[in-house]
């Protein structure tokens, strides 16, 4: 029997999005029971990573505005960014700054006592509010701790989700998970839920994430029959140090650092003449990797190819202000003062713009249940992201789906929840004997790096079809061989089986990254095809959907929103 336990809302994920959720639903209806459930403990979550800003219109009345923002942000989405989802961002993010400074969070000020603001890629303003170059710290520890007054949430800490509940009408009732400290499987039941669960950066080698931003909470939804979009368009930070991938904020260039050449050029000048290093994400990642293939790069003592960021003409005093958390990554991790000498990088994966398909209020395809953060593709991002529109997007969605949870329940609350013991006896079985109880003969982890290198090597920065093809055989190789087994038997903390579980879901979202990046047949964004090198919005203005298939996912095509703008030349 597979102990249960009841809550209203349930909120999958701790990061920036789950907290603002899980204070949201606290606060619309003090009566329902919140819980909180994550596989890391709330303060490890990937969001105390992000670094550089969160971006917003605070002071129109120095010559900021909101239709700026807008547009700056469907820009940089080359044109796939639902227009409508564009503008509730924009709309609502200024509310969510100040909200956090109510409750406490630290924002650099300006010399006036004002929000400090700093210059970010694509934008038209300077407009990425600031905590010095620790946004995403500051921003989780005054979430946390605001959470905390809330006596209707609860915190189910190093709790692994494996799968998603439904009724017969095929409505949220909860999810299937494992009590990491003592390896008890449960029920945790309830009428409405918040994906949270974040990115699915460690499908890839080199990458800025945390080593738990695996795409479990994306598989679940994805074998829940609901589907994944727009997952072939991955983000490329021009600037992860060597040879660890950790990011070097945005927030460095919007201070005035240069990006150099093996010659000592500025070479953006030549790809991005306005903007230069201050080009959206995708046409600097792209600049820096035409500068290694044309022999202009340096060569790291690893081996890798990269270029050097350069910030000593900032001054001391400057980057300790501003950039202390850069310069202490970059003194322990490659042994370099930035105040003193230029740093190696090199574009890194950072950012899914895909994730579980939402309506503009982050309601997903299931009833009963909303997305918000990176794990849900609302399509305010389109193509490529801007970067401080991802913690915003948090932030606002984080309000919006946990209110709108909170106010499912009071009108949907059932009288009870059904056990669902067929749905609960698969996933047992899905699980336990499909891989615990494996016998494989192929090492797991030595699986999980020949899957993340081969997405490094053939879907990256430039693509195109062979390399695609190329990668997809690789990957359905590796699936067939013999690796599903856990070694632990331990039934506490047995991470080697949660582990093994995170690989079964890296294979499935793989798969659909590369298949939606074989049939988008142009380059838009941060999908950059060498063998179809324009944009196509003939064929192509639309969004790709990934559903479930039992050998491989089935993929169509969903329309874009656009209420505004209509698309053209994207030029920096």
């Amino acid at each position: 029997m597979v102990d249960s336990i009841s809550q209203d809302v349930l909120i999958i994920g701790s990061g920036l999005a789950g907290l603002r959720a899980a204070i949201s639903s606290a606060a619309t209806d003090r009566k329902l029971d919140i819980a909180v459930v994550s596989k890391v403990q709330v303060m490890r979550s990937h969001s105390v990573s992000a670094e550089g800003g969160t971006a917003a219109v605070l002071f129109e009345e120095e010559g900021d505005n909101q239709e700026s923002h807008i547009y700056d942000t469907i820009k940089g989405s080359d044109f796939l960014a639902d227009q409508d989802v564009a503008e509730r961002l924009v709309q609502n993010i200024p509310y969510e700054i100040y909200q956090l400074d109510h409750w406490g969070m630290p924002w650099s000020r300006r010399t006036d006592g004002r929000i400090a603001q700093r210059n970010f890629g694509g934008y038209s303003f300077p407009r990425a509010t600031y905590a010095q170059d620790k946004v995403g710290f500051y921003g989780m520890q005054t979430l946390y701790d605001t959470s905390l007054k809330f006596d209707n949430i609860r915190f189910y800490n190093e709790w692994f989700c494996t799968s998603i509940l439904t009724d017969d009408e095929g409505s949220f009732r909860g999810v299937t998970a494992i009590e990491m400290k003592t390896g008890n499987f449960f029920k945790l039941l309830a009428p409405a839920g918040i994906m949270c669960t974040g990115g699915a950066g460690r499908l890839y080698s080199f990458s800025t994430y945390a080593y738990s931003a695996t795409p479990d909470g994306l598989d679940m939804a994805y074998r829940a029959g609901m589907a994944l979009k727009d997952m072939e368009f991955v983000q490329f930070h021009p600037t992860g140090i060597l040879p660890s991938g950790i990011l070097i904020t945005e927030g460095a260039r919007g201070e005035g650092g240069y990006l150099i050449n093996s010659t000592g050029q500025r070479f953006m000048k030549k790809y991005a003449p306005e903007k230069l290093e201050l080009a959206s994400r995708d046409v600097v990642s792209r600049a820096m990797i035409q500068e290694i293939r044309e022999g202009r790069g340096f060569k790291h003592e690893s081996g890798v190819d990269c270029l050097k960021l350069d910030l000593t003409h900032l001054g001391a005093e400057n980057i300790k202000a501003r950039l202390g958390g850069i310069r202490e990554i970059g003194i322990k991790f490659s042994g370099i003062d930035v105040i003193n000498e230029p740093i190696d990088v090199r574009p890194v994966c950072h950012y899914m713009m895909g994730g579980i398909h939402t309506n503009i209020e982050g309601a997903t395809e299931m009833k009963g249940l909303w997305a918000a953060g990176e794990a849900a593709c609302n399509s305010v991002h389109g193509a490529n992201r801007l970067g401080a529109n991802s913690t915003a997007e948090c932030l606002v969605w984080g309000r919006i789906t946990g209110e709108l949870a909170a106010r499912y329940v009071a009108s949907n609350k059932p009288s009870s929840i059904s056990d669902l013991p067929q749905q609960v006896l698969e996933e047992e079985k899905r699980i336990y004997d499909g891989i615990f109880r494996g016998s494989g003969e192929m090492n797991p982890y030595q699986l999980r790096k020949d899957v993340t290198d081969t997405m490094d090597a053939k879907v990256h920065v430039f693509r195109h079809e062979e390399m695609l093809q190329d990668g997809l055989k690789k990957l359905v190789e590796l699936k067939k061989m013999s690796w599903k087994h856990v070694d632990d038997k331990a039934k506490e903390y047995n991470t080697n089986f949660t582990n093994v579980m995170e690989i079964d879901s890296i294979l499935r979202i793989a798969e659909i990254v590369l298949k939606g990046a074989l049939v988008r047949r142009e380059s838009r964004g941060a999908h950059a095809r060498t063998d179809y090198p324009t944009r196509d919005d003939v064929n192509f203005l639309k969004h790709t959907l990934a559903y479930y298939g039992a050998q491989s996912p089935k993929l169509c095509w969903y329309p874009v929103s656009i209420t505004r703008y209509a698309p053209t030349e994207r030029k920096y």
